[in-house]
């Protein structure tokens, strides 16, 4: 069986309090985008579980990849054959784009049709829980606000944004979590993201932020220069991804590919439409 799991980015970010465990609650909303790594999975040859990756390097061992923690998650709760599996790392990792939590949820949903262990959703979700904050999203794949930790999701309507176009750049840096973190001051936003993206998408640019983003670009400023860029290019809303170090613009105009590669040239790019944001 082979599945593209797909990049998300973040619209907003707000980080509203810190845990007693010592996690952050934050408030966010996730959007699927189409830049994909490329996962197959089959039935083993050796009788061993496997993970073979190529394209993009991957600097943990494969048993520490999110994949395999994916595979021993489901193992753990329904008995698994061996399988191996082949992934092509496209998406950038140090991101904030979550292609490695897309990997391991797109695991658990491709084996649970390839061994038709009908599995719901909310199941999928619950086993990705344990495998990192932004994996549960994946099982859903649509615009979801996220609280809590991450893992509270719920839809929200964002087909305002069909038929826009994304550009994605990631520069050759990448953000450490615990550095993310450790740049903000939790606050309760002044207005909730919900109604914020309710309003015009071309109002987005003084109203909608990511706490993450302030301090980090202080630190990067190559981030900061990415998003003016992406302005100037007639972006009519960019912001970081997540933690970083990813930054986006929305167009509501097509622009071409090989122009933002162009523009762009020391950094990774894509180039895609929002289509069908209710379901990729």
């Amino acid at each position: 069986m082979v599945v593209f799991p797909n990049a998300k980015i973040n619209i907003g970010l707000h980080i509203t309090s810190r845990r007693p465990d010592g996690y952050h609650d934050i408030e966010t909303v996730m959007i699927p985008v189409p830049w994909c790594d490329v996962l197959e999975i089959v039935p083993s040859e050796s009788g061993d579980t496997t993970l073979t990756v190529t394209g993009r390097a991957v600097a943990c061992p494969p048993e520490k990849n999110l994949v395999m923690k994916a595979y021993r998650a489901l193992d753990a709760t329904v008995t698994l054959p061996p399988l191996d599996i082949y992934l092509r790392k496209i998406i950038p990792d140090g991101a904030g784009l979550g292609g490695g939590s897309a990997d391991a949820a797109f695991t658990v949903m491709a084996i649970n049709r390839m061994l038709e262990l009908n599995l719901t959703d909310s199941q999928m979700a619950e086993i990705c829980s344990s495998i990192g904050a932004d994996c549960p999203y994946f099982i859903y794949n649509r615009p979801m606000i996220a609280t809590g930790t991450g893992t509270t999701l719920s839809p929200i309507d964002l087909t305002a944004l069909n038929g826009m176009t994304v550009a994605l750049v990631k520069p050759d840096i990448s953000v450490p979590t615990a550095e993310a973190y450790a740049g903000v001051t939790p606050k309760l936003p002044v207005c909730d993201l919900p109604s914020l993206l309710h309003t015009p998408v071309s109002l987005w640019k003084d109203r909608v932020a990511n706490d993450f983003e302030a301090s980090i670009a202080s630190r990067h400023r190559v981030i900061a220069e990415i998003k003016q860029q992406l302005y100037s290019l007639g972006a009519i809303y960019a912001s970081m991804s997540g933690s970083g170090s990813a930054v986006y613009g929305i167009f509501d105009s097509d622009i071409m590919s090989p122009d933002i590669a162009k523009h762009f040239s020391d950094h990774d790019t894509f180039v895609g439409k929002f289509t069908a944001m209710n379901d990729i």
